[in-house]
């Protein structure tokens, strides 16, 4: 396996905007890292465990995968809109729900993320599987991306957090671009 290309397409997809590090942004801006980090903790989670059952069923899924693609595609666009709306009224700290940007929350998006889902589709059949059929290197590679996929929602915290003032002082015009950004990710999972 070329170890770069493997590395570089895990690198950009999950660091790249997408419904997961758009709402860890946002929980970030309004109600502060102790709280995106547990989202994170439970994006991660479900990554990880996406990952997982990506490799055990992937050959059994060859068949169904277009349709059931459709399905998540459907599912996860309606989710991201239904963050749009979130992230778009949102008015700060003062409307903290505990069940929105929680551990739960966070590792139930993943379920509905068509980014995440196609990643988790494409990465193990493209990169792995072709050069690896022993469970202990697919089980290091899944745990690669995982780790990689938690830097990259960290980056995504750490950059809230520092820029935490900014994005509160300019709030209405951050969640509306982070509303538009998801949007944006919504839409571009039918073309």
């Amino acid at each position: 396996m070329s170890i770069i290309p493997f590395l570089t397409y895990c690198f950009i997809v999950t660091v790249t905007p997408g419904p997961t590090n758009i709402d860890i942004l946002s929980t970030v801006n309004n109600y502060g890292t102790r709280r995106a980090m547990k989202y994170t903790y439970g994006a991660t989670l479900a990554f990880g465990l996406l990952l997982l059952i990506s490799a055990v069923l992937n050959v059994m899924l060859v068949s169904v995968m277009p349709k059931l693609l459709l399905v998540m595609q459907i599912l996860g666009s309606l989710y991201m809109l239904y963050l749009v709306y979130i992230i778009f009224k949102s008015g700060g700290s003062d409307n903290i729900k505990e069940d929105e940007n929680s551990f739960r929350s966070g590792f139930l998006l993943q379920f509905l993320n068509p980014k995440v889902l196609t990643f988790v589709m494409t990465v193990i059949p493209t990169f792995i599987l072709p050069y690896y059929d022993e469970i202990l290197p697919v089980i290091f590679y899944v745990s690669v991306i995982v780790l990689m996929g938690f830097m990259a929602f960290n980056i995504w915290v750490v950059f809230g957090t520092v820029f935490r003032k900014f994005l509160q002082r300019h709030e209405r015009v951050v969640n509306v671009a982070m509303a538009l950004f998801l949007l944006y990710a919504a839409v571009m999972v039918w073309l």
